[in-house]
């Protein structure tokens, strides 16, 4: 049910009614100053650059201000993608940082001398190190859904091609900007439930990238009594959400996700009576707003929820996720020769190669995976599941030129605390799972009083804590002995 068309229409629905709530201080503002600067500013860029140093200007005071930046604001929610691209290559490049202004400031900066002088100068210097365009930014943030644009407009800013410098310059401003009104100090996290408004709910719906929610029975499963969902809001923005969480209450560590979204048989017990549940499943965490890409909300996240729960329910003693590896399909299609003599034994490499019907192991690997049903055939699952897992582990001692693993998803558990806990085989046998994951998946674990020593040894000496079981796994394709271990953080 959640796709991108659904997604698109939630957005230009959004957008629709940010418009509608800006015209009546538009028209104002057009009145005040006695011509339609929305027409003529929308098509020409020469008005239009003139319009955006008049509301520089901010002549008239704070509500003629306001006024002009709603006005500015419609004429953009106006523009076809053309023409907002002429829009913000014009804030970019005519509005960037004073060069002349900041040399000066710099200079009364080294001369001063007294105390007093030193400080004016400073606050000089400081007010020069800021681009006209950041001022004119934050004039939207006084009107009624203000934020809310400027968070949309740097969606459309991230998805342009070919940017410039001064795009990526007026980026920057713009994440700045949204990251210091976006801190965590300043958002509530909430609880959803049945009885949230359901124009919350749809947009739930719409937003859900793990998972699809395929109907409102979907979404109302993921709500019951055994399901928490909770998401995080901002003040100015209290109708949308920033990020949301998916929690299933369940007995033991589940291990297949099909099990918990179906309510169907598993290891975790997923319909038993929630007061029989002893562990927290985080099974899908969501980011919800384009614009405020690079601004982590998911790490704070899961921490809340994991602090709130184990206060709510002190039953619930064990917290994990069931999370997707995003890149281990397409790794295991360019991963080195070696890789696959270390995991697979000379039989596994054979048997691989007569299924997949090439010489080459990894060739005839992707072979098998290609095809839709290969999981459902018990000589392939059985073939597979021993040199899948191997080559899962080889995966996570991958590491990026900074030498954090590969894998997004690991990056960011791993970082916030969590243990590598286990690796299951065929934990996710969706299409989806199946194209990303070869259908695998992974628990991560947040113990409570591991989660800060685990994040500084991270942060620190990019150490990784893991669990017995996975410690075995990847010792499996790694010399013997706990050695290599250490030197790969795995110790």
């Amino acid at each position: 049910m959640a796709s991108t068309d659904q997604n698109e229409t939630l957005i230009g629905r959004t957008l629709s009614n940010l418009a509608g709530a800006w015209r009546e201080i538009a028209q104002s503002a057009a009145r005040s100053v006695g011509r339609n600067g929305r027409a003529v500013a929308g098509s020409d860029p020469e008005a239009l650059k003139a319009f955006m140093r008049e509301c520089l200007e901010a002549r008239g005071g704070e509500v003629s201000a306001r006024m002009r930046a709603a006005e500015l604001g419609e004429i953009y929610l106006e523009l076809d993608a053309e023409g907002r691209r002429r829009f913000l290559d014009i804030l970019a490049a005519e509005f960037g940082l004073d060069e002349t202004a900041l040399e000066a400031a710099i200079d009364d900066y080294r001369r001063a001398e007294m105390p007093q002088d030193k400080v004016a100068a400073e606050r000089r210097l400081r007010r020069a190190t800021l681009p006209p365009r950041v001022k004119l930014l934050t004039q939207f943030n006084a009107l009624p859904e203000g934020i809310k644009f400027l968070v949309d407009l740097r969606a459309d800013l991230l998805a342009l091609e070919d940017r410039s410098p001064a795009l990526d310059g007026l980026d920057a401003d713009l994440r700045e900007l949204l990251a210091s009104w976006f801190d965590t100090g300043f958002l509530d996290l909430a609880r959803i439930t049945w009885d949230s408004p359901a124009a919350l709910l749809e947009k739930l719906i719409a937003y859900e990238a793990v998972h699809e929610i395929r109907s409102w029975d979907d979404l109302r499963h993921r709500v019951e009594s055994d399901r928490h969902l909770y998401a995080l809001f901002h003040p100015r923005m209290p109708e949308e959400p920033l990020a949301f969480v998916e929690v299933a209450l369940v007995k033991g560590i589940a291990r297949n996700v099909q099990a918990l979204l179906d309510g169907g048989p598993s290891d975790a017990k997923p319909g038993d009576k929630p007061d029989a549940a002893d562990t927290a499943i985080f099974y899908s965490i969501t980011n919800t707003q384009k614009g405020l890409r690079g601004i982590s909300f998911g790490e704070y996240l899961i921490k809340r929820v994991v602090q709130r729960l184990a206060v709510e329910l002190p039953r619930i003693k064990t917290f994990a996720t069931l999370s997707p590896i995003p890149g281990l399909r397409a790794w295991l299609e360019t991963a080195p020769r070696e890789a696959f003599e270390q995991a697979l034994s000379e039989a596994e490499r054979g048997g691989v190669r007569a299924l997949g019907g090439n010489d080459d192991p990894r060739a005839a690997l992707a072979v098998i995976l290609a095809r839709d049903d290969w999981h459902n055939d018990p000589v392939v699952r059985k073939a597979l599941e021993g040199p899948l897992l191997r080559l899962c582990a080889r995966y996570f001692i991958e590491r990026r030129e900074n030498g954090e693993p590969i894998d997004p998803v690991a990056r960011f558990h791993l970082r916030n605390g969590a243990r590598l806990e286990h690796v299951n085989w065929l934990g996710d046998t969706s299409a989806q799972g199946l194209r990303r994951s070869a259908g695998l998946m992974v628990n991560y674990r947040y113990v409570l009083a591991d989660m800060e020593k685990n994040h500084e040894a991270y942060m620190k000496d990019g150490r990784i804590a893991v669990s017995s079981e996975a410690r075995s796994l990847i010792r499996s394709v790694t010399e013997t002995g706990n050695g290599p271990l250490k030197r790969l953080g795995l110790g």
